[in-house]
């Protein structure tokens, strides 16, 4: 059974789509429960999902609105305490997986695959974020990310110690870092699409130039901290 967990902070704009597709495209039996944590928003997140839980209480698959601390790494966790399956699926709240995505899912488990990601396409047809996208088919790990959704068994996912709350940002590569020094990883080649709405906030080129100056900063040893500090100034402000 997978446990579906989805940090939001102020998406009031697609939640209910997004939850209603992740009903819509997977097998009740398969879902333990879909768990949303909210980090604090400011918009009407919680009570578009707080309605849409009440519109669904019918629904075989158990929905869960939790709040927490604001940053994605304490949100994740903290869905996890509640999870009850046996295999975590953290997802972005702009990003939507293949239909099917639990089945693909469990058949790498099966196999001994105990955590992965799909590879991804932006909703966009500028040629670099096309590109960006192809690329992601391949285990390269410079071309993983969030965004891509990442699934891991419950098991290991304890055995690593969860998310790195001390990460406000890059806490999903922290993870995905760890796997592949295991060698945990595989790439399900099923397309997700997710949005690319901040690259047309902030132009691509732009966007994509303070994204790789993260990851370099990282790769030369930049703590926590300072990564948040450049984001902030650089893509958050």
């Amino acid at each position: 059974m997978i446990s579906i967990i989805i940090p939001v902070l102020n998406e009031a704009d697609g939640i209910v789509s997004q939850l209603d597709y992740l009903l819509a495209s997977s097998n009740s039996n398969h879902i333990s429960e879909i768990i949303i944590v909210d980090g604090g928003s400011e918009d009407a997140t919680v009570d578009l999902v707080a309605k849409f839980i009440a519109q669904n209480i019918s629904a075989t698959t158990n929905l869960l609105l939790l709040s927490s601390e604001r940053g994605r790494a304490k949100q994740m966790n903290k869905g996890v305490k509640k999870a009850t399956g046996s295999v975590l699926y953290f997802l972005h709240a702009d990003s939507f997986p293949p239909k099917g995505f639990d089945d693909f899912i469990l058949e790498q488990v099966a196999q001994g695959n105990r955590a992965g990601c799909f590879q991804m396409k932006f909703d966009s047809n500028h040629w670099w974020l096309r590109l960006a996208g192809w690329l992601t088919r391949f285990r390269w790990r410079a071309c993983r990310g969030g965004d891509q959704s990442q699934y891991i068994t419950k098991e290991l996912f304890e055995e690593i110690g969860g998310f790195d709350e001390s990460y406000t940002i890059y806490e999903d590569n922290i993870l995905i870092n760890e796997l592949y020094r295991r060698n945990e990883f595989v790439v399900i080649r099923k397309s997700l699409t997710t949005s690319c709405r901040l690259y047309k906030k902030k132009g691509v080129w732009r966007l994509q130039y303070h994204f790789w100056a993260i990851y370099v900063k990282k790769f030369f040893g930049a703590d926590a901290d300072e990564l948040y500090r450049y984001y902030k100034k650089n893509i958050a402000s």
